[in-house]
């Protein structure tokens, strides 16, 4: 790469992981090329990316962003995973794949420009994934109404059935026959 090819790699950089909504620190090495694919495969089908940056220009590129508030850990091999919506899913993918694969390890992430340990990735990813928990928040919404429709008709049958109660009681008042 010439200077002019770095400097380009570093604006386009820069500007992903402006909009990154969290950046997860990978070692990579000792994974093959089949490997390395299947992480990217498995990283794009959730919509975040994985790229092999070298450490220098990881530093440029991260300034006046949240990651570079875990540029202390771009040393080795490293590799990047970045998300721009749906923070769980990478990190469960990512705790995922590390089971698998030994050579695979997680140095450490960052959300909102808070660093975050490989305990706190791992706790991340036993999460709910983002579709799960906005299928819960909507089932909550929906017991809501359901509940008051319940109560209500609760209390509509009950009124019914004490004027029924009322008018039996009229009724047979009304059928006693008077002693005169």
């Amino acid at each position: 790469m010439d200077k002019e090819e770095k400097e380009q790699f570093v604006a386009d950089m820069n500007s992903r992981l402006k909009k990154a909504k969290a950046t997860f620190l990978v070692d990579y090495q000792g994974l093959d090329v089949e490997t390395m694919n299947r992480l990217r495969s498995e990283l794009r089908k959730i919509g975040a990316e994985f790229q092999v940056v070298k450490n220098r220009l990881l530093k440029l590129a991260s300034r006046d962003t949240e990651t570079e508030s875990i540029k202390d850990q771009f040393v080795g091999p490293c590799g990047l995973a970045i998300t721009y919506d749906d923070i769980v899913a990478p990190a469960k993918v990512l705790v995922d794949l590390n089971k698998d694969l030994k050579e695979l390890k997680i140095k450490i992430g960052q959300m909102s420009g808070k660093p975050m340990e490989l305990d706190a990735i791992k706790r991340l990813a036993a999460l709910p994934g983002r579709d799960q928990l906005i299928a819960q928040v909507l089932a909550a919404m929906q017991a809501v109404p359901t509940s008051l429709a319940r109560a209500l008709n609760g209390v509509i049958l009950n009124l019914l059935n004490v004027l029924k109660a009322i008018e039996s009681n009229k009724g047979n008042e009304q059928q006693v026959p008077e002693n005169n």
